[in-house]
């Protein structure tokens, strides 16, 4: 037996003509893969079975001849755990130090749970008894390159919006987050002083704010960030404009507002929707004039800045209700971006989820692998109410509470699921008729009698339901409630739109 590959994936490209880097995989064409393992019919069937599938393979019949193709990098190592020359746990431990983004899968006819154990301890993606079935590997093969190809392209976003740069990971290559980076794009290099950045809560906003400040030239000056709604309004006005000695009883020393610290760079107001009509006033003052006046003083001060408001309510029909200005609303509003939902962008949520495993497992000192196929596929078919942010905490918490080499449906635990509702009509003692039950009109109903209890408070409403606001604001608007509908539900039977 030599220490040659009987068959060589690159000294077949080369024969062919094709160069040997980049190799093609870093062009997304073919994976490559480099088959370790003394017995010649192993690598046989491995190599027969694989490159059906389309992907470059590579042979070595020893450690050292392995060693010699690691000069090379390769997207997958299938490695015998026993080889003539090197030890398979050895041999893993230099491929994971030279090539940390390579997967590998240990091969063995020795198989134990201790050695399982040390083998997925070192970074092995997968240990496989021998003798073991084709076909079985192929779909781990396949699980792993999925895998690299989605930590590949979350890099490749990092790095390229970075190197934009767009600060906060702004993921997404559905056409609708391609458009609304063209626009973060085109709006920071204009000399436009408003932007309105419109979308539902947890898709984002902030991060898209904090994007438009990175790639603009106001970069290098500073970004300040306040939530409207979360301050009253005597308070949110001492924050945004500042004060004057002796303005108010507490008002002891001057302070600075934040439109005065974030001269020559960005302010940026989360639920502006939410502003008292009197601030709204101020803050239009601000935005014609190019100045204002702290309280309590007497002076205009004219800092530069660009104003990035963010909404997650139809300020259109605030302004209807008189809630918010119209003028106001025409000042904020000529440029928007509007950021969609995660349920429309569902070829986004395998980057998303791939970022959160990479940030968790780095955070929590894990090496879980990434998302199962069927684990993707329940996060691709779940509507998503609270959007980003839902899909964050509930890889959060699934990555702290696996102890799977993969997060599995299991770990995710996704309310709404048919999987929790089931668990849910058992623990309430209903009982699914024989003639099955419109699920939909079920939720509807129990989200109108939740809203009619509690006079259309939806933060009671989510308590009685045991969901959060998010998803009881997302469900009022997905079955078009309104105070009306909602003071006059029935407490049984299904609630018309």
């Amino acid at each position: 037996m030599t220490d040659v590959a009987t068959t060589n994936g690159r000294e077949r490209a080369r024969e062919s003509g094709e160069p040997d880097a980049p190799h093609k995989a870093d062009l997304g064409v073919a994976p490559t893969i480099l088959l370790v393992d003394d017995e010649d019919l192993v690598r046989w069937s491995l190599r027969q079975r694989l490159s059906a599938d389309g992907c470059v393979i590579s042979e070595a019949a020893t450690g050292a001849a392995a060693r010699a193709e690691l000069v090379h990098s390769f997207d997958l190592v299938l490695l015998d755990y026993r080889l003539p020359d090197a030890d398979g746990l050895t041999l893993l431990r230099e491929i994971r130090r030279a090539h940390p983004d390579t997967l590998v899968i240990l091969l063995t006819a020795h198989t134990s749970v201790q050695r399982a154990v040390e083998a997925m301890a070192e970074g092995a993606f997968y240990f496989v008894s021998k003798p073991f079935d084709v076909d079985h590997v192929a779909i781990l093969v396949h699980r792993a390159l999925e895998t690299t190809q989605l930590q590949r392209q979350v890099r490749a976003l990092l790095a390229r919006d970075t190197d934009t740069p767009l600060g906060s990971p702004l993921l997404g290559e559905s056409p609708q987050m391609l458009e609304v980076k063209r626009l973060i794009r085109r709006f920071a290099q204009s000399r436009a002083s408003t932007v309105l950045i419109t979308g539902e809560t947890g898709v984002g906003k902030d991060v898209a704010a904090r994007a438009l400040h990175a790639v603009s030239d106001r970069a290098d000056k500073p970004f300040t960030n306040i939530t409207c709604s979360a301050l009253p309004d005597s308070l949110l006005e001492s924050e945004l404009f500042g004060y004057e000695r002796g303005a108010f009883t507490d008002a002891r020393q001057r302070k600075i507002g934040l439109l005065e610290q974030a001269d020559g760079g960005t302010v940026f107001l989360d639920e502006i929707g939410e502003m008292a009509l009197g601030l709204q006033a101020k803050l239009l003052r601000f935005l014609e004039e190019k100045a204002f006046r702290r309280v309590g003083g007497s002076d205009d001060i004219r800092p530069d800045v660009r104003v990035v408001a963010a909404t997650n309510r139809d300020l259109l029909d605030a302004v209807r209700d008189g809630r918010f200005r119209e003028d106001l609303y025409y000042r904020i509003a000529v440029l928007q971006i509007p950021i969609p939902p995660l349920r429309e962008r569902g070829e986004d949520i395998g980057l998303l989820g791939a970022y959160f495993v990479d940030r968790f497992n780095r955070a929590f000192h894990k090496r879980v692998g990434g998302l199962s196929r069927a684990a993707l596929a329940q996060l691709s078919g779940y509507d998503w109410p609270g959007n980003v942010r839902e899909l964050r905490n509930v890889i959060e918490r699934a990555m702290l509470l696996t102890e799977n080499d993969m997060l599995e449906t299991a770990d995710l635990r996704l309310v709404g699921t048919s999987q929790e509702t089931a668990a849910v009509l058992h623990e309430t003692g209903m009982v699914l008729p024989e003639g099955g039950i419109d699920l939909d009109a079920l939720v509807r109903n129990l989200v109108a009698q939740a809203l009619q209890r509690t006079n259309g408070n939806k933060t009671r409403a989510a308590a009685l339901l045991r969901m959060t606001r998010d998803q009881i604001r997302y469900r009022v608007e997905k079955y078009h409630f309104d105070a009306g509908a909602i003071n006059g539900a029935p407490a049984s039977g299904a609630i018309k739109a």
